[in-house]
């Protein structure tokens, strides 16, 4: 059941208070805070064990100045924002000198979201009058696979922290966890970058759910790839999103011989995938998901979760196609493996 609009106005006013609320968007759970406020972004950079200059996205309700939050809004930033706002794209701009360096990682550009889901926009427009910005980046623990469930996020920091019969209040960071249900996407938002039209046009940072083809039909031109001297944008390092369990990215072809290798070894491993083909194998435990790559992002993190939790060696995944529609979920799984390199290897 989602919060009533008196839970939404106590989760707006705990967060104009400098505490952490978690609350739900369309492409996962974030860990919320006054993006103004210096003590209370520092408080979800310790809570994630988050690097000081990994920047955080700040999210906005509907009516919200943008002149606020960026020196300036070009028109590339506003044909985007009339295509896709509210929705799951961050617009990267050069940042407002009045806005805290703390929230961009101490850089000179600034992330700005409008989410759809619709507490989620509640809250904006609760918060300040809806003229606040609500940093928040995944609540999760730093490089921890996304949550896309409020229990994902009590799972992550524990339930929120209130004081108990003997006094003691509990070790959560949180001060709210709002539930929204699952998460309708999936996975995070898109990225692109408009802090450097004049040098290097517009650049896709990260992908989404938003496409690069979906883009160049608003500006004309296919983004650009990131370059060296790109602004750090959230999920860029080559680690993130990572179960515990080692995760291998395995191509379908390949799968079968493969799960006989490890089987002969007797090492127990997890399966995920989506063609019917490698469907009867020997895994532990086997979590197929869609092949159509919407409900496949939507279903992602959640299965690698209950994958996690499964005692498992390895977490072997069918590699999804590489047609631009699969480019979110590629970038997310390809990261989600790269501190695996090996580990196949090493179980043969």
């Amino acid at each position: 059941m989602s919060p009533d609009s008196e839970h939404i106005r106590a989760a707006a006013a705990l967060l104009e208070e400098g505490k952490l609320v978690a609350f739900p968007t369309e492409t996962g759970d974030g860990l919320g805070a006054d993006a103004e406020n210096p003590d209370a972004v520092r408080a979800i950079f310790a809570a994630k064990g988050r690097p000081a200059d990994h920047p955080l996205i700040v999210h906005v309700a509907r009516n919200a100045d943008l002149q606020h939050w960026a020196r300036e809004v070009p028109l590339q930033a506003q044909q985007l924002i009339d295509a896709f706002w509210p929705g799951p794209l961050t617009l990267i701009l050069p940042r407002a000198p009045q806005v805290p360096a703390l929230v961009a990682g101490g850089q000179d550009s600034i992330g700005l979201r409008c989410p759809s889901h619709p507490v989620a926009q509640a809250l904006l427009a609760a918060f300040k009058h809806g003229q606040g910005g609500i940093a928040g980046p995944s609540a999760n623990r730093f490089g921890h696979v996304s949550p896309t469930t409020a229990q994902h996020v009590i799972d992550e920091f524990g339930a929120p922290s209130t004081p108990s019969a003997s006094g003691v209040s509990s070790n959560s960071p949180l001060a709210c966890v709002l539930d929204g249900g699952q998460s309708e996407v999936g996975i995070e938002s898109t990225i692109i970058d408009l802090s450097r039209l004049n040098t290097h046009g517009a650049v896709l940072l990260r992908p989404g759910r938003i496409s690069a083809a979906q883009i160049a039909e608003v500006l004309g031109d296919m983004p650009a790839m990131p370059d060296r001297a790109a602004p750090r944008v959230s999920g860029s390092l080559d680690a993130h999103y990572a179960p515990n369990t080692p995760l291998a990215l395995v191509a379908t072809e390949q799968l079968s011989e493969l799960m006989q290798r490890l089987s002969a070894r007797g090492r127990r491993f997890a399966l995920m995938y989506y063609t019917q083909s490698v469907a009867n194998s020997q895994a532990a435990v086997r979590l197929p998901l869609s092949a159509d790559p919407q409900a496949y992002a939507h279903a992602l993190y959640a299965t690698l979760r209950m994958l996690d939790m499964k005692s498992c060696e390895l977490i072997l995944v069918e590699q999804p196609p590489q047609d631009e529609r699969w480019q979110g979920v590629n970038d997310r799984l390809r990261r989600a493996a790269f501190d695996s390199a090996g580990v196949v290897e090493r179980l043969l």
